[in-house]
């Protein structure tokens, strides 16, 4: 008797301890995916995370294959304080002076080109782009690419010997983000109302030709 308890309960144990993969849809991931100004100082994003995040780039496209994108991960420190100081955001609402205080974004993805930026190296750096904020989403993390930064500062800063093209801010996400369907006239500015930021997206009607 005892042994057939003991048995079950094992039967049990075992049962309960197959997890059950939760299946998270592309749109889900898309929806998700919003560019974040604003990230919660008590998560610190550590250099393995980012290299899961850069390894998506061993998988993806990339124009006649070329693979000329580099990447120098920066993590929370004196390094990426620098880079702080360096970027700007949300440049359509500069009365705000993005990111606030006690709310910046802590951990970098410098994105270089080892070859001479071209139309597909530019093509490639958008795929890689969203291909690595998709897998940040997937973590559990936010994201938002950056394009306005002191270029020569950072090259000298880091001692790069390849061009940057972007960088991205990685962490968890301090702030609520909605999207905001409009039809092919309305303004495409994104905007802020009682601390929602809401971001305009043509309606699929009209971007359909």
């Amino acid at each position: 008797m005892a042994d057939g308890y003991l048995e079950k309960r094992m039967e049990e144990f075992a049962s309960g301890a197959k997890k059950t993969v939760k299946h998270v849809s592309l749109d889900t991931l898309f929806e998700k995916n919003r560019s974040y100004r604003g990230y919660k100082k008590d998560y610190v994003v550590k250099r393995d995370m980012l290299e899961r995040i850069v390894n998506v780039n061993t998988k993806i496209a990339s124009g006649k294959n070329q693979q000329v994108l580099r990447f120098k991960l920066v993590t929370k420190g004196e390094d990426a304080d620098f880079v702080l100081q360096n970027i700007k955001l949300g440049g359509m609402l500069p009365e705000l002076h993005l990111p606030y205080e006690g709310t910046e974004p802590e951990a970098f993805i410098i994105v270089c080109t080892s070859a001479p930026e071209t139309k597909i190296i530019d093509i490639d750096l958008g795929i890689s782009l969203q291909s690595m904020s998709l897998k940040a989403t997937e973590m559990g993390l936010n994201c938002v690419m950056i394009c306005a930064f002191n270029k020569a500062n950072i090259v000298e800063h880091f001692g790069l010997k390849h061009e940057p093209l972007a960088i991205l801010a990685v962490g968890k996400g301090a702030e609520k983000i909605k999207i905001k369907p409009i039809s092919v006239e309305g303004s495409r500015a994104y905007y802020r109302i009682d601390g929602i930021h809401y971001v305009p997206k043509v309606k699929l009607e009209d971007i359909i030709l």
